[in-house]
């Protein structure tokens, strides 16, 4: 590596260092690296503001305007009695049922939208039961990334790999919906092993629970028709996104617009004040950070160094792809490390046949996905689901999630790899 490629190390590990340590604010800490990226001219402004997501950014906004918007229906608060009652006021059971429900919806929705919707959701049924919520948060987002992996549209490194595969909604869906099934039901007794403890009530609590009226909890009707009105439309939208010509950013924009109109809201900075947009800076900062890597031939010297150490051997490089890019992705964000490992694999393809590479791509999948879960700023919805946390009084730090997101990481890429010897 030359000296500008060191130095964008160096500045990279520095601000990994600050998030993980908490020493300062993370928001602070990204937006400070991207810039030190430009000033240090490793990268140029220009180019460090296209390494920005803007499909990512735009689409938090629109569902954090849809999300506070239906917010004031009370249909959260209704979501959350009914879940609770199923439950019978369990927090256990109220626990594994929402992460079924997560990982189910980020299937179909993407991950972020779904803890959007999801997390603020537990933060009442904590608030009721009398517990600590942070569990309850670091379960969701685990399980948004493991719903996520299962289809094309449930994570951005899958459309990204469909796009360059050509596999279809349906080839992601049989190919990898049966390990995420075996890996929810490993999380589903993760999760009961190490946070069962934690969530101890009393019968009392339970028993008021029990009592609630969740119809009661509806405020206000005509709006709550509106909101959903619009929020069937937009998941209708996102399924259909492919076949529409439209983004998932541009659908959560419209939508917000659309809502905020016929929502008959004339102060709309109620409404915007409301949008995470800490947590919303701190991705733009991160996606800089990453993009500089990507741009002085970091992030492409480790793909490179991944695939030659195998030394071409199929089976190896698929369980070193799978392991390279689980571990990689806990650390970094994985869209970039998946653009970079995209060419290395069609290339492969080219020499190899189609056919042959294809457990390439589920390998890529699965770790890009899964090791999302390792740490705090792996994934986007873990981001998220941290930003709502801090915003309800509960901040989750860098090593809270990192001693259980982590250990499952490696169980659910054990799995994987299991899963892919067996299948190919």
């Amino acid at each position: 590596m030359n000296s500008q490629a060191v130095l964008a190390v160096i500045i990279f590990g520095a601000v990994y260092l600050a998030i993980t340590t908490d020493l300062v604010n993370k928001t602070a800490a990204a937006i400070l690296g991207g810039m030190l990226m430009i000033i240090f001219g490793i990268v140029s402004q220009t180019k460090a503001f296209s390494y920005v997501d803007w499909g990512v950014i735009f689409l938090l906004i629109g569902m954090m305007v849809i999300t506070g918007i239906t917010k004031r229906t009370g249909l959260f608060q209704y979501l959350a009695i009914k879940v609770a009652k199923l439950a019978r006021g369990e927090p256990m059971a109220i626990m594994i049922l929402l992460s079924l429900v997560t990982a189910i919806t980020s299937a179909f929705l993407d991950n972020v939208t779904t803890v959007l919707i999801i997390v603020p959701i537990t933060f009442l049924i904590a608030v009721e039961l009398g517990v600590n919520p942070t569990p309850f948060v670091i379960a969701l987002a685990i399980a948004s990334n493991i719903g996520g992996t299962a289809t094309l549209i449930g994570d951005p490194p899958n459309i990204m790999i469909g796009s360059a595969s050509g596999f279809s909604f349906m080839d992601f869906l049989l190919n990898l919906s049966p390990v995420v099934i075996v890996i929810l039901i490993a999380f589903s007794g993760f999760i009961t092993l190490v946070f069962r403890k934690k969530l101890k009530v009393s019968n009392e609590r339970k028993a008021r629970i029990m009592d609630f009226d969740e119809s009661k909890a509806i405020t206000d009707k005509v709006l709550l028709w509106k909101s959903l009105l619009v929020l069937g439309l937009v998941i209708v939208a996102f399924l259909l996104h492919g076949a529409l010509g439209l983004e998932p950013a541009t659908v959560a924009l419209s939508g917000a617009a659309l809502l905020l109109i016929i929502s008959g809201y004339k102060e709309v900075e109620t409404i915007f004040a409301e949008i995470e947009w800490t947590t919303v800076l701190f991705f733009l900062g991160l996606f800089m950070i990453v993009g500089a890597l990507v741009d002085i031939g970091v992030m492409g010297l480790l793909s490179k160094s991944l695939l030659s150490a195998t030394s071409g051997h199929l089976r190896v490089t698929t369980f070193a792809i799978l392991w390279g890019s689980g571990i990689l992705s806990a650390f970094v964000d994985n869209i970039p490390f998946v653009a970079t490992m995209i060419p290395l694999i069609k290339d492969m393809s080219q020499s190899l046949g189609a056919s042959a590479v294809e457990p390439l791509w589920w390998a890529l999948s699965l770790g890009a996905c899964l090791g999302g879960n390792g740490t705090l700023i792996g994934a986007s919805a873990n981001v998220i689901s941290a930003g709502i946390s801090a915003k309800n009084g509960h901040p989750i730090s860098f090593m809270q999630f990192f001693k259980y997101g982590s250990i499952f990481m490696i169980i659910s890429l054990i799995i994987s790899s299991v899963y892919l010897l067996i299948r190919w």
